[in-house]
C-alpha cells in the first residue's frame, strides 16, 4: 500500500506543479511578453487568449485530478474523518481545502466571465472597455495567484504534522 500511496502523491505534486506553475508561468513571462511580440491590442490580446484557452485544458485536467488524489492523499493522512475538525495537521488541511475552493471559485469564475467578454471585445475593437474589464480580471488573477501561494504555504506545513 505504501507504494500506491507514494505514486499517488507524486501524481499530486505533478499536477500542483503544472497547475501552479503554469498559472506563474502565464503572469510572470506570457503576458509581459505579449506586449513584446505585437502593438496591436487586438493581435496581442488574440495571442494572450488562445495560449489561455491552451492552458486551459490542462487546468481542467489538472483541478480534477488533484481533487481525486488530494481526496485520496486526505484519507491516508488523517485516518479519520473526525481528524480533519480535531487535529492541528486536521485543521491546517481543513484551512487548505477551504482556500482551494475560494481560488477555483474565483478562477473559474473570472475566466468564465471575463475572458470570454474580453476576447468579443477585442475582436470589435473596443478597447478601452477591454482596459477597464481587465484591471477587474487582473484584480482577481492577482488575488488567486496569492491564494495559490497559502495553498502551497499550507501544504508544506502539513508535512510537519
Amino acid at each position: 500500500m505504501l507504494l500506491v500511496d507514494a505514486i499517488i502523491l507524486f501524481i499530486h505534486i505533478f499536477f500542483a506543479i503544472l497547475f501552479v506553475g503554469g498559472s506563474f508561468f502565464i503572469w510572470l513571462v506570457v503576458w509581459p511578453t505579449s506586449y513584446e511580440l505585437t502593438e496591436d491590442e487586438k493581435e496581442r490580446t488574440r495571442i494572450v487568449g488562445r495560449i489561455a484557452k491552451r492552458f486551459a485544458l490542462f487546468t481542467h485536467i489538472s483541478v480534477i485530478v488533484l481533487i481525486i488524489t488530494g481526496i485520496y492523499n486526505a484519507t491516508w493522512y488523517l485516518g479519520t474523518f473526525s481528524a480533519l475538525f480535531n487535529t492541528a495537521g486536521g485543521h491546517l488541511l481543513l484551512a487548505k481545502i477551504i482556500i482551494v475552493g475560494i481560488d477555483l471559485i474565483i478562477i473559474y469564475s473570472n475566466n468564465l466571465y471575463h475572458g470570454k467578454k474580453i476576447m468579443r471585445l477585442a475582436r470589435e475593437g473596443k478597447f478601452e472597455e477591454v482596459a477597464r474589464i481587465r484591471k477587474t480580471t487582473h484584480l482577481f488573477s492577482f488575488i488567486s495567484l496569492a491564494l495559490l501561494l497559502v495553498i502551497v504555504l499550507l501544504a508544506s506545513a502539513l508535512q510537519f504534522y
